[in-house]
């Protein structure tokens, strides 16, 4: 168990409001702690004590931490170039709008860094708009979010310095002996600090590795791996323990008979296809459909068995566990497993024998599920299809009745058909689905980006979703009804002044329609608007309405796929949280009773949530690294863009072909006097030509790149088509007319709600 692991363990059994002050020995007893890991408990305890997340109360016993006054918040720091900075409070939900951060002013932040927890004493402060905004003053660090950082040597006046990439800090970091590292003026470097800036006085550190030419292939992946902390390769010990498996791995006997010795079924003669993106590595899903005598459909969802190669407490699960995930970069792929695994023992190749854990699920004709079974299987694909072959196929049948055998081609046929019916029973039950635009860029053989393609998600990719998406569900079902309690997939309602903000901001372009917190509402609106001017700024709108889906315990079902139990079974190659729905499957197919412990789930659901959302943030932030890279040498050329944020001091907008997204500065914006108007995402100007909301769509000119803080800024050449409000809603703003209660901010240069860009001349 890591040290965060007994931390969040210890943290969340003090907080209980039945729990009673007890000594260290007794909650290693109540958490059923080995006695292997006490001393590590006792640390533990000790180091919470120190950031006064806990406190020893009389006779040594540990109480929760009950010293914090009214006026004092603990949370998660974020600071911005100019200085100042926000503290999202501890539990905050991470779609919370910014109004419920805590502002920072600059002399206020001590010598706090983005990601640090800590303590701050609140007040509230009048805001330029004659209301009110709460504000603080950082008291403690409670703990560091990283002390790595990467950035760009350069010397000044023989002193060696790094300038830390992004806005974070401002001012160079004094490193100390740059000759221990070899490093050169223009290296990408680690930096390590050992001292933190603050207002008055420089950060210190100390070059722990050299990256890199700044622009050199390679550096900005490496870059962002240091950046991130993620791993790179396998150590000795978890590659020599892929390979233990491989030697044993026996699924087939000396007289080629499968081995099912375990309990294991013989799924061989079951005709199961795979389909998977054209350039996929590894495949850990295959399908088999059959028509039952009955007339009902029996689907087999047969997942790659990963759990028969990464046993409990093995070295393989403590990496698993620990990486949660697999991280897909553009230019390479970070396993969760080794490769000896991922892409050999546990990949659902054609013609080879895999083992699985399969779902076999039944369907009536109209698509209702009747029953669902498990079973460890072993299964022989016989053909691996891509996306591409099976649109083509869906296109034109009749050719490819030739390529592929009578069992193979009918399949095809029945998957699309059952697929199509669940699709339309999911949407009719009130599952919803934006349509946002997906692009994947195209890199060059040294990492450069080259271009880029749209992802299309046509009918092949729907087959495969929804049979994904049913196993997922009726998996959960199952052990929800068998009151096991396991990690879901949850995905919370939206918070209820998000859905009034969606509902006005849709009502203002013109579009009729009742509260938005109605679920089928807003499958119409979507519906309305779809491969309409205002579909984008629509769907927009709705994506940022919603909370984000984690990994928990918790029963609180999936809102966006209107589920009441969801969870994730079919990727275990890539994610940990279905390894462990597959140890529970295994346990009910052998005839026991599943046992969970409710404070583990809990701190796995969030481990395995923040690697995600690290992961994720890892690859956007790379796209962003190389998309720079690109437009560095593209100053001045034209392009297509459509607005997916609006700020204060201007509004974000993502390409169409190319998805850089960069600022149009409220100064590059055509003159005018602009109000913000965040209810409705929009800048709004004297004049309604000049009116810009979320999903515009806009010609804009590339004017400047700033490779080392990260940005990217266009100005708008030409409006191509706009959200705009009906004729009412822009006659009565012409008038200075306001609706009852809501408040306009004057837009600013310097607002506090993002990151403000560097000062330029109104053009």
């Amino acid at each position: 168990m890591s040290e965060l692991d007994l931390e969040r363990l210890v943290l969340r059994h003090v907080s209980r409001p039945n729990y009673r002050p007890v000594k260290p020995r007794v909650i290693a007893k109540q958490l059923d702690i080995p006695k292997s890991l006490h001393q590590d408990l006792k640390r533990t305890i000790k180091r919470l004590a120190k950031r006064g997340e806990l406190r020893y109360g009389k006779n040594h016993l540990v109480e929760g931490n009950r010293s914090t006054k009214p006026d004092e918040v603990v949370g998660t720091f974020r600071r911005n170039f100019a200085g100042y900075g926000f503290v999202r409070p501890k539990g905050t939900r991470p779609t919370v709008g910014r109004e419920d951060d805590i502002f920072i002013p600059a002399a206020k932040t001590k010598d706090a860094a983005t990601g640090d927890i800590v303590r701050v004493r609140t007040n509230r402060r009048r805001t330029s708009s004659g209301g009110s905004r709460i504000s603080g003053e950082i008291q403690q660090i409670v703990e560091r979010g990283t002390k790595q950082f990467v950035g760009t040597y350069f010397e000044r006046s023989n002193t060696g310095l790094v300038q830390i990439d992004g806005t974070e800090f401002s001012e160079p970091v004094v490193v100390g002996d740059p000759g221990a590292k070899n490093a050169q003026p223009d290296d990408k470097v680690v930096v390590e600090l050992v001292r933190y800036p603050t207002a008055h006085r420089h950060g210190e550190g100390v070059i722990t590795e050299v990256l890199g030419k700044h622009g050199e292939p390679g550096v900005d992946t490496r870059t962002i791996l240091r950046q991130f902390a993620l791993p790179d390769g396998f150590a000795e010990d978890v590659l020599q323990a892929a390979r233990d498996e491989a030697e044993l791995f026996q699924p087939v006997d000396e007289d080629g008979q499968v081995n099912v010795s375990d309990g294991r079924r013989d799924l061989t003669e079951m005709t199961v296809i795979t389909i998977d993106p054209a350039d996929a590595r590894d495949f850990d899903d295959a399908i088999s459909l059959e028509k039952m005598e009955n007339g009902h459909f029996l689907l087999g969802v047969h997942i790659a068995d990963v759990s028969h190669f990464v046993k409990p407490k093995s070295v393989l699960d403590r990496e698993a566990r620990d990486r949660a995930t697999s991280v897909y970069l553009p230019d390479r792929v970070i396993p969760m497993l080794p490769e000896v695994i991922s892409n050999h023992l546990a990949s659902l190749q054609p013609d080879q024998v895999r083992y699985t854990k399969t779902a076999f699920i039944e369907f009536t004709e109209e698509g209702a599920r009747v029953a669902t079974k498990f079973c460890s299987g072993a299964i022989q694909s016989k053909r691996r299809f891509s996306y591409e072959e099976v649109d083509d196929y869906l296109e034109n049948p009749l050719a490819w009745r030739r390529k592929l055998t009578p069992e193979v081609y009918q399949l095809l046929k029945r998957m699309h058909q059952l697929a199509m019916i669940l699709r339309r029973r999911r949407y009719e039950r009130g599952s919803l689905e934006l349509s946002l635009p997906e692009v994947k860029i195209k890199l060059d053989r040294d990492g450069q980006v080259s271009g880029a393609r749209r992802v299309e998600h046509t009918e092949s990719h729907q087959i495969i979703e929804e049979f994904m998406l049913a196993a997922n569900e009726a998996v959960a079902e199952r052990l929800s009804d068998d009151q096991i309690a396991f990690l879901r997939r949850i995905h919370e309602s939206p918070d209820p002044k998000k859905s009034e903000t969606l509902t006005e901001f849709v009502q203002e372009l013109g579009i009729s329609c009742e509260s938005l917190q109605n679920r089928f509402e807003i499958q119409k609106i979507l519906k309305e608007v779809a491969d309409a001017p205002l579909e984008q700024a629509v769907n927009y709108a709705v994506l940022r309405s919603m909370q984000k889906a984690v990994y928990s315990p918790q029963e609180a079902g999936h809102y966006a796929l209107a589920a009441k139990d969801y969870c994730h079974f079919t990727s275990p190659i890539r994610r940990y949280p279905d390894l462990t729905i597959h140890r529970l499957m295994d346990t009910i197919i052998r005839g026991k009773t599943p046992v969970t412990d409710a404070d583990q789930l809990m701190n796995q659901g969030e481990h395995c949530s923040q690697r995600e959302q690290r992961a994720e943030a890892a690859e956007r932030e790379l796209i962003k690294l190389k998309l720079l890279n690109y437009f560095a040498k593209r100053i001045g050329e034209t392009m297509e863009v459509v607005i997916t944020g609006v700020e204060e001091f201007g509004v974000f907008a993502q390409g169409l072909e190319i998805p850089a997204e960069g600022l149009i500065h409220i100064d590059s914006l055509p003159t005018d006097d602009y109000d913000y108007d965040g209810s409705v995402h929009a800048l709004l100007g004297h004049r309604e030509e000049n009116n810009f909301r979320l999903g515009d769509l806009l010609k804009v000119r590339v004017i400047n790149v700033d490779l080392d803080r990260r940005e990217l800024d266009y100005e708008v050449v030409e409006r191509l088509t706009a959200a705009q409000p009906r004729p009412q809603a822009a006659s009565s703003r012409q008038k200075g007319e306001r609706k009852p209660g809501k408040k306009r901010q004057k837009a600013s240069k310097g607002s506090p709600q993002r990151k403000p860009p560097k000062k330029r001349r109104r053009r």
